[in-house]
């Protein structure tokens, strides 16, 4: 039975410790996410680190009825970072985040099954002279793969640092680790380890030429090994214009011609090497059946065709599976929408609940099931470690595009909606390639795009045969294959001038596979969940009230004069069903009318010359304004344009698109116009919701701004080009 890891002390009996503070430390991969979701609970809350985009997990530890703060860091695997993920963790430790104190005490979670790389990391961790506990866990597949830890000797290796053995999937250990860390948490921890001791000597000496001074040791360090700018500065302030000479004659005393970071890699290794035969034994394994399905998944062609077994599977299931879902939230929304105004008389504050209210927040929760769903399976495959393999085995193919492995579920996902698909990127540790993967994923023909296509492929192109394929499918799989091009291209592009910088370092070990912890993966979803709501969801949200606003007014009393006084007299002359056919028909046509003088369609007449050379006319260019927080908005904007409903069918708004002409009786939809459109609709970023979680994942307007702009241009660059040749 898995062991309860926090006092059952009500919460209005705890004592919160003010400023103190516990940080969960170690590998990607090593279980430190599941111990933190077995120690918080639900008691965490998820926010960004001051002026970047890299997630601050910190929840509430109840020991012994004091809360304390505990903090999940990005995993690391030394103290010389290679990522923003990676710098965050690091400052932290060394106490240089605003408003994130140095941790009072560190838990250093450590794989059992990986002692060789977690001891490397483990040293730098005591070097930093703060009270330190040992979580080592997987030790249930420690004891599968025959392999046995002394924790007696490790604890005596690093100068009595406790341990604890844990299996965080089922619990077990956890009452240990609740005792040790009461038991260990603010005793006085001596600066005096070293697993360098050359490196702790040089700093030493450079800190008796400082004297009194605020940094540590290993602050010292970091300036010899890892060039830190912010130890360098502090230095400087001291030493003044001899400290880069200074640090640069003990580099050269420790490590000569060499990479500082190579060197301390041969020497930190080298003691465990020495230390490794004291600490682990190891036993030839039985072979079971689990290693040798492991076995089989590595090689690469299993590994291939599983991997695309298993994004065909993601597709469909963020594509069909979520559909049920979507279309249940879709009608309990116009259900709503239709019950408010049955029951409130028709005027502002009906179409304010029902069209504003009411569809706003469907709007946002719509998109719910997707995002689960897509969350579902990544956490999932990451927790079992198969997410690792997937970027591995990618690594190489997405290189060539500027990318790396870690971008494919991210792209593939943005097929369904680009919204999961950008929340998916936090699995890329480097900035970059982060930022260019969130930039590329808008491309991706997203679900909501298909009812535009749809109509537009039915209504304009001729359903023939060309060869053995059909000529309107031709038409849909090249604007899909248009939107992989552009995503590539921007990718391409980003890398090679504003993202561009050296190849990020991909290093990787691969985990072993596990079974994902029910309780984790819950977690984990819920807070994905009420990350969308509370900050993406307030931005959709309220473009969805303003551009109902747009559209609402200003009110025309005349046109509503008129609608009324044709329904009574067409209640006079007609009855039964062709009664209410013109009655639907008069208010289809007031809706129109209203709409035509709104500040929606006055915007459409506004810019309609900014769009004319693209063969739009005032109506597409109010529907292309209204689609803003959802693209599939257009059909239903158009079917109100042209007096046929909102929910008209698609034959009704066909016909009516068809038949549309401007002032002097030319035709609007041309081949040329449509086919333009179509562009249109494949590069430009239409989309609210879009733009507002890449402000949330990049934490600043500049990203999404840039990224509005930029594909509003060349979907407009692309229509215009197919219109004026098409045109000639």
């Amino acid at each position: 039975m898995a062991e309860p890891a926090i006092s059952s002390v009500p919460l209005e009996n705890l004592t919160i410790s003010q400023g103190m503070s516990i940080a969960l430390v170690g590998n990607p991969n090593a279980g430190k996410s599941t111990i933190f979701n077995r120690l918080t609970g639900l008691r965490q809350k998820t926010a960004n680190y001051p002026g970047v985009t890299v997630e601050k997990k910190v929840g509430k530890l109840n020991l012994s009825g004091s809360l304390y703060d505990l903090i999940d860091l990005p995993g690391i695997y030394s103290l010389s970072p290679q990522s923003a993920d990676e710098s965050i963790a690091v400052d932290v430790l060394l106490g240089r985040v605003e408003g994130t104190p140095q941790p009072d005490l560190i838990i250093a979670v450590i794989d059992a099954t990986r002692l060789y790389q977690g001891l490397y990391l483990l040293q730098q961790l005591v070097e930093l002279g703060r009270p330190i506990v040992i979580a080592l866990t997987m030790t249930d597949d420690a004891i599968i793969k025959n392999i046995s830890i002394n924790t007696r000797q490790l604890q005596d290796k690093f100068q009595g640092v406790p341990v604890c053995e844990l299996v965080a999937t089922t619990g077990k250990g956890m009452r240990s680790l609740d005792t040790v860390i009461r038991n260990t948490i603010g005793k006085n921890y001596p600066q005096k380890n070293s697993y360098w001791k050359e490196l702790r000597n040089a700093s030493n000496e450079i800190q008796q030429k400082i004297g009194e001074s605020s940094l540590k040791l290993v602050d010292i360090e970091r300036a010899i090994i890892n060039a830190d700018p912010v130890a360098i500065e502090s230095i400087q302030n001291v030493l003044g214009p001899e400290t880069n000479s200074e640090l640069l004659r003990y580099r050269t005393e420790l490590c000569g011609s060499e990479p500082p970071i190579a060197v301390e890699a041969r020497v930190r290794y080298s003691w465990i090497k020495e230390a490794l035969p004291i600490l682990e034994s190891k036993a030839k394994a039985p072979i079971r059946w689990a290693t040798k399905i492991t076995n089989w998944i590595n090689r690469p062609l299993t590994a291939t065709v599983l991997f695309f077994g298993l994004m065909a599977i993601i597709f469909q299931a963020v594509f069909a599976w979520a559909t049920p879902l979507m279309d249940f939230i879709d009608n309990t929304t116009v259900g709503l929408g239709t019950w408010v105004q049955d029951v409130i008389p028709p005027g502002i504050i009906s179409s304010f609940i029902a069209d504003g209210v009411i569809a706003g927040v469907g709007s946002v929760v719509i998109f719910l099931p997707q995002i689960l769903i897509l969350f579902l399976f990544i956490i999932v495959l990451e927790d079992t470690g198969y997410l690792a393999r997937t970027a591995f085995l990618m690594d190489r193919a997405m290189r060539a595009t500027g990318l790396s492995g870690q971008s494919v579920i991210p792209l593939i996902s943005g097929f369904a909606c680009a919204v999961p698909g950008i929340m998916a990127t936090r699995v890329i540790p480097d900035r970059r390639d982060r930022i260019a993967t969130i930039l590329a994923a808008p491309f991706m023909t997203c679900s909501a795009r298909l009812p535009v296509y749809a109509l537009l492929i039915a209504a304009f192109i001729p359903n023939i045969n060309v060869g053995f394929a059909n000529l309107q499918g031709l038409v849909l799989f090249g604007l899909y294959m248009l939107g992989i091009i552009g995503g590539i291209g921007t990718a391409l592009l980003l890398k090679r001038s504003a993202l561009r910088g050296p190849n990020p370092t991909f290093i990787l070990a691969l985990p072993e596979f596990h079974i994902p912890s029910f309780r984790t993966v819950l977690l984990k979803l819920l807070d994905r969940a009420r990350i969308f709501l509370r900050r993406a969801g307030t931005v959709i949200f309220t473009v969805a009230i303003l551009v109902w606003a747009l559209a609402y007014f200003p009110r025309s009393t005349n046109i509503e004069t008129e609608r009324v006084e044709a329904q009574a007299q067409a209640s006079t002359v007609l009855t039964g069903s062709i009664l209410e056919t013109e009655l639907n028909t008069i208010d289809n046509e007031a809706a129109a009318a209203q709409l035509a003088q709104s500040y929606l369609g006055r915007m459409g007449n506004w810019i309609e010359p900014v769009f004319t050379p693209l063969g739009w006319d005032w109506r597409i260019s109010a529907a292309v304004i209204a689609a803003f927080p959802a693209r599939e908005v257009v059909v239903a904007v158009l079917g109100t344009i042209y007096a046929v409903g909102a929910e008209a069918d698609e034959t009704s708004l066909v016909e009516r698109l068809r038949s549309a002409t401007w002032p002097d009786g030319r035709t609007v939809f041309t081949l040329p116009t449509v086919l333009g459109l179509l562009v249109f609709f494949a590069w430009c970023l239409q989309c609210a919701a879009t733009l507002a979680v890449i402000k949330r994942e990049t934490n600043t307007w500049r990203w999404p701004v840039f990224a509005w702009s930029y594909m509003t241009a060349i979907g407009y660059i692309g229509a215009l080009l197919i219109y004026q040749i098409g045109s000639v």
